[in-house]
């Protein structure tokens, strides 16, 4: 289910749309409020496909944006399939409500009725199509490698949706708010299709560089060091890059591990969590070419209420945003650096690399209170483990999600100013 900043923006999102609605009933009336629903949610879908940084700061940050583009495409589907069932169910519908007129599909001569002709005729298997990658994307079924190609034909389904849209839509629209509202959202999603057709989604934010480095740290972690030169922009600890080591392959999120000293070399702590990553560690070689667009998130464990008890909890490799923001306290000479307690969970604390890099970086930050959580001796971080010792509490997650539902539900009756900062991590 989409969390609480994703709902409110969903339901501002149908209310604007709504807003220019004239209410009625009739069949036509739930035939064209369904496809102008349909066109609109997904017109949204391919504008957030486009990654505009201008939104960025507003739906709270990349990973956000994802979330809202997951959403507003099944809202699209949900709406298409409405559509499509009430027009199976014409006579029903038209016997129990009526019909109006004034809400019937255009009536073209010459070409464009040939134009209007195909646009209805292939609805119908876009629809379809546009169902089946929906599908595909939420059971996860498909390995990405495979799931990314079918996902490139989304913007062709979508142009012929909108010519459907266009060319059936009621002549009077052309003159309302509705009609301006639709062409407005077609017009974006339009551009935003031909952007992804031709590869220029995030064109202006990638950055060729070379493999500095990679090292296995542990059985299932693996350090790359890139060097991107002086192109690179600079980035904030807890912030992320899509990395392409490989084009067939494509780009993948992975959260920048280090604290940014402006020589373009950036870190990465990549966990074997699937095929492409289990196999990194063969398949990179020093002195490899690398992409690198972003850097994205909003992900930021530096920047905390003032006055309020700060915590970081690091599950895994949930710690590589940690990382990357004690380093840069040690770059940074701010005598006013709050207090942080650190809770890193791991699952055999004597074998990890990472506990000793922790407790190094503990000795030259006094004001780092660090806590190993190790599950193997049976020590599972709760809510009553985080020490909280002020009314006013700032908490930064990230990890896996079930560590964050049980602190959720740990904390959910405590009559505490809390802010839980955690990004949503999921891009399909």
């Amino acid at each position: 289910m989409p969390n609480l900043r994703t709902s409110v923006t969903l339901l501002l999102l149908l209310a604007a749309q709504v807003s220019f609605w004239t209410p009625g009933l009739s069949y036509e009336l739930f035939l064209t409020l369904s496809g102008y629903l349909a066109i609109n949610f997904m017109s949204i879908t391919m504008l957030l496909a486009t990654r505009p940084p201008w939104l960025e700061s507003p739906l709270g940050g990349l990973d956000r944006m994802y979330q809202l583009h997951k959403w507003t495409g099944i809202l699209a589907v949900t709406f298409a399939l409405s559509h499509w069932l009430i027009e199976m169910a014409d006579d029903s519908l038209e016997a129990l409500f009526g019909t109006d007129r004034s809400l019937k599909e255009a009536d073209f001569s010459g070409l464009l009725d040939s134009l209007q002709d195909g646009a209805e005729d292939l609805g119908e298997p876009g629809l379809y199509l546009l169902a089946f990658l929906v599908v595909i994307t939420l059971v996860r079924w498909v390995p990405y490698g495979f799931w990314r190609y079918l996902h490139r034909v989304m913007p062709l389904i979508y142009l012929v949706l909108a010519a459907h849209a266009l060319l059936l839509a009621p002549l009077k629209w052309w003159q309302q708010p509705t009609g301006w509202l639709m062409a407005l959202l077609i017009t974006g999603g339009a551009v935003a299709s031909l952007q992804s057709l031709t590869g220029q989604i995030g064109k202006s934010r990638r950055y060729k560089g070379l493999v500095q480095a990679v090292k296995q740290t542990s059985a299932n972690i693996t350090e790359v060091v890139c060097d991107i030169g002086n192109q690179w922009p600079g980035h904030k600890p807890g912030q992320f890059a899509l990395v392409t080591f490989n084009r067939i392959e494509g780009a993948h999120p992975f959260t920048l591990s280090s604290a940014d000293t402006g020589s373009g070399q950036v870190g990465f702590q990549i966990k074997a969590l699937g095929d492409y990553t289990r196999k990194i560690p063969q398949r990179l070689r020093s002195g490899q070419a690398v992409t690198l667009e972003g850097p994205y998130g909003r992900f930021d464990p530096g920047r905390g209420r003032k006055n309020a008890q700060q915590i970081w909890v690091a599950g895994g490799i949930g710690i590589t945003p940690f990382l990357a923001a004690m380093e840069s306290r040690l770059t940074t000479t701010d005598p006013e650096s709050s207090p942080v307690a650190l809770h890193y969970c791991t699952s055999g604390a004597t074998e990890d690399p990472v506990v000793a890099r922790l407790q190094d970086l503990e000795k030259q930050l006094p004001e780092l209170a660090l806590h190993i959580h190790d599950s193997r001796q049976g020590q599972r971080l709760n809510a009553d483990g985080l020490q909280i010792q002020s009314q006013k509490v700032d908490i930064w997650f990230c990890g896996p999600q079930g560590l964050a539902k049980a602190l959720r539900r740990g904390l959910k009756n405590r009559s505490l100013s809390l802010q839980f900062h955690q990004e949503v991590f999921e891009f399909r």
